[in-house]
């Protein structure tokens, strides 16, 4: 298997695997299994792991996993989330928030948490609570006390994220992306195509990585007869769609056990034609046509540009991100290099003028 890829979190500079470990499923394989599961992954370089599986028994089979090995790993830990009754529930409360916390550091075995989650703030009353019941006073003491190294958000609504991001305090969102919800299509599919496209690049605007949660829409775009388009995609289409999007440093599928991880980690030795999601373009919205997704459908480029780059970081220019520039102009091939082939335009699935789009970049940075 090929190395695990990391990306660099911009508020702390932790280097976070591309691929991380979400528990969001609802059944148990068993302590010694799920055990050996995580185990695999921390030995192949997964180390963001989420903590908010379904079964509470989950949690001791982290604890065993990470015994000595508290340092390989980055916890994702939510303020919000209990077993009261050996399952998943949604609390509040800052009573029930602490104890509940309390608890999971002790069944995981850590005295300190990597990042401290406001847990699936979705609706505008419950937004408003957790402000004001002091869960996240709390969490941010927490902070301040250096018991949580960074304070996170896991939302499924842009709206909210919008207005958590204000707050100036957020080092991670934990958001749903794939092409179903970006394009309308699903339980969590919240806000328009745009207002989440917004959403990614302003997060990598204000240097707030994002982890991706539900990159199959649970499972559905895999599977032909449950897919919102009716084709399904592949597990490498949807972890490499999510890669690209602006700000995303991971993704967390939800792993059932040794075969999902295994399946996951391939992505690892996949090729770029395994990865390419250029299908995605049939099933998107009228209105997507003519935008730069990134995807570098387009490459390789006969003089060598990084179309999809030069995109993304002009983007970023004219949202407002001071940093984009610099480097874009630190890129060794730059829009200026372009010779007006027309390749591009030819190939890319989503009809972008990119001879246009790169004269227009080549104008505004002068090369």
């Amino acid at each position: 298997m090929a190395d695990m890829e990391y990306r660099r979190l911009p508020h702390g500079g932790e280097e976070i695997s591309v691929i991380g470990f979400g528990t969001g499923f609802n059944e148990f394989p068993g302590h010694e299994a799920m055990v050996r599961t995580i185990r695999f992954a921390l030995d192949s370089g997964i180390n963001l792991l989420d903590l908010t599986p379904w079964d509470a028994r989950v949690l001791g089979a982290f604890g065993e996993a990470l015994r000595g090995r508290r340092e390989d790993a980055y916890l994702q830990i939510h303020f919000g989330s209990d077993y009261p009754s050996g399952t998943y529930e949604r609390i509040h409360g800052l009573d029930r928030v602490r104890k509940a916390v309390e608890r999971q550091m002790a069944q995981v075995g850590t005295d300190y948490i990597d990042f401290g989650f406001i847990h699936c703030l979705d609706d505008p009353q419950v937004f408003e609570d957790e402000f004001s019941n002091g869960t996240i006073d709390y969490l941010l003491k927490l902070r301040d006390e250096g018991i949580v190294r960074h304070v996170a958000l896991s939302t499924h609504t842009p709206s909210i994220a919008n207005r958590v991001l204000d707050e100036g305090f957020l080092d991670l969102l934990m958001f749903s992306i794939n092409p179903a919800y970006d394009y309308q299509h699903g339980q969590y599919a919240f806000g328009g195509t745009d207002e989440r496209a917004e959403l990614y690049t302003r997060c990598m605007t204000d240097g707030v990585g994002i982890s991706v949660m539900k990159p199959f829409s649970k499972g559905q775009l895999l599977d032909p007869s449950l897919s919102p388009f009716g084709k399904g995609l592949t597990v490498n289409q949807c972890l490499q769609y999510a890669l690209d999007k602006p700000g995303v440093v991971s993704v967390l599928p939800g792993i059932k056990g040794m075969d999902d991880l295994r399946g996951v980690l391939s992505f690892l030795d996949s090729t770029p034609e395994e990865r390419d999601y250029s299908v995605v373009r049939t099933f998107s919205p009228p209105d997507v046509s003519g935008r730069c997704v990134y995807c570098n459908h387009c490459q390789p480029c006969p003089r060598g540009i990084n179309v999809g780059l030069v995109n993304k970081y002009y983007d970023l220019v004219l949202a407002g991100d001071a940093l984009a520039a610099d480097h874009y102009m630190n890129l060794s091939l730059k829009a200026g290099d372009c010779v007006g082939c027309g390749h591009c335009n030819d190939v890319c699935p989503f009809h972008v003028d990119q001879v246009r789009r790169m004269a227009e970049i080549r104008d505004r940075f002068g090369q």
